[in-house]
């Protein structure tokens, strides 16, 4: 095994800055979700599949999607449909396939959870940074998922 490159002041500064911001964030938008009845799985699931042709994605290109484990999206979709949020159908060209399906209750909840997650996207982060920051972000994003996955990239990241 190779020798550890241990960390520098700096490099360290910056890894421990982003672990706590990422947290700290993430707790943030999480309790705010929780207050209009979603987890942040379930604004993931709803977003996507609000953003896909005919609100239906395969669970396959849902769990790419998401970087979700087949499991995951399985048990995901399965708690979602016990809430009427979506609802599973099978794929007609393949009926070895499921597809996740957005239903009008699911579309509402969506429709309700995105003012507050957005608010607090903005409120939590984006207000405190400047423009050139927020493009500094996306660029080390651009920079570093490649590496993580070889999944593609997010679309909201692609050029």
């Amino acid at each position: 095994m190779d020798e550890p490159r241990w960390l520098d002041r700096d490099e360290a500064r910056a890894w421990r800055g982003y672990v706590a911001m990422s947290e700290m964030l993430e707790a943030r938008l999480s309790q705010d979700l929780r207050k209009v009845g979603l987890s942040t799985a379930d604004y993931t699931v709803l977003v996507l599949l609000s953003e896909a042709p005919g609100h239906r994605l395969g669970l396959s290109e849902l769990g790419t999607e998401a970087q979700w484990s087949k499991s995951r999206v399985s048990h995901q979709i399965r708690r979602m449909q016990e809430r009427g949020l979506v609802v599973r159908a099978d794929d007609p060209d393949d009926p070895r396939r499921a597809h996740a399906v957005l239903t009008d209750a699911g579309a509402e909840s969506l429709r309700a959870a995105a003012p507050v997650h957005v608010n607090g996207v903005r409120r939590y982060l984006l207000d405190h940074l400047t423009p050139q920051q927020q493009a500094n972000m996306a660029d080390i994003a651009l920079s570093v998922l490649p590496h993580l996955s070889p999944a593609p990239l997010p679309p909201e990241l692609r050029a």
